[in-house]
């Protein structure tokens, strides 16, 4: 029993050090002043980011009705495979993150600067981006150490604290993926 103990305890440790070091590593990317220098396909990133959150969304949806429908086994695949599909866009973002600066919604000529023109011209719909953006943001940070714990609950075939966690890890989750696709969108137009 002890050995099991000292195992949950750190599993449970290496869980909250990538729940750190991840959302760290991610904003040190973003607002560093230094980008690597990266062929041009990488430009294609976002677009690949949307497709794995919107498959990740398809995928979570799928793994409800699974659970619902009492098939445990396609369950677990379809949140492992929306796991794997989390692990890759993350690995997409933070490479698409270290070579490129960041769009900025609205910027129609390109420049990385909002001028008073473009931002009449996008009018609210700028606070609206904003305000997913950020929901977003804060959500895909507060939800990577639930997910985790989760898994692991799952894995560990601890089912009655694995349920109490998803209950709302779940639907933040599903919220992550699915504002992910709608950021995208939003600010898709100004990509250069």
């Amino acid at each position: 029993m002890q050995k099991v103990i000292q195992a949950n305890k750190g599993y449970l440790r290496l869980i909250y050090v990538v729940s750190i070091v991840v959302p760290a590593l991610v904003a040190v990317l973003l607002f560093s002043p230094m980008k690597f220098e990266m062929a041009g396909w990488v430009k294609s990133l976002p677009t690949l980011n949307a497709i794995l959150n919107s498959t990740t969304s398809v995928l979570l949806i799928a793994a409800l009705f699974a659970i619902r429908a009492k098939k445990v086994e396609l369950h677990r695949n379809l949140m492992l495979s929306s796991l794997i599909l989390g692990a890759m866009f993350l690995i997409s973002y933070v490479l698409y993150h270290s070579t490129s600066e960041s769009t900025v919604f609205g910027d129609v000529d390109h420049n990385g600067v909002l001028d008073e023109v473009e931002a009449a011209s996008v009018g609210t719909s700028r606070m609206v981006y904003l305000i997913v953006l950020l929901s977003h943001i804060g959500f895909s940070i507060v939800v990577v150490p639930f997910v985790l714990i989760a898994f692991y609950y799952a894995l560990s075939d601890q089912v009655s604290k694995h349920r109490k966690i998803v209950k709302f890890t779940y639907p933040i989750w599903l919220y992550v993926s699915l504002t992910g696709v709608l950021v995208y969108l939003l600010i898709r137009p100004y990509y250069f």
